[in-house]
């Protein structure tokens, strides 16, 4: 049969398991964009084509 457990111990369960959920959300927010492995190509703009419309 299962054993009960104690209300401060699920108190302190519930306390630990928030606690590493923030941690877990500040961390990820924190983190910044992964760097590309290749510099993005230039592409030349045709502002002759885009005048005549």
């Amino acid at each position: 049969m299962l054993e009960r457990t104690r209300t401060t111990e699920r108190y302190a369960r519930g306390f630990t398991a928030a606690l590493v959920a923030v941690a877990t959300l500040l961390l990820a927010a924190n983190a910044g964009p992964a760097r590309a492995a290749e510099p993005p190509a230039t592409h030349a703009t045709h502002t002759a084509d885009q005048r005549h419309g």
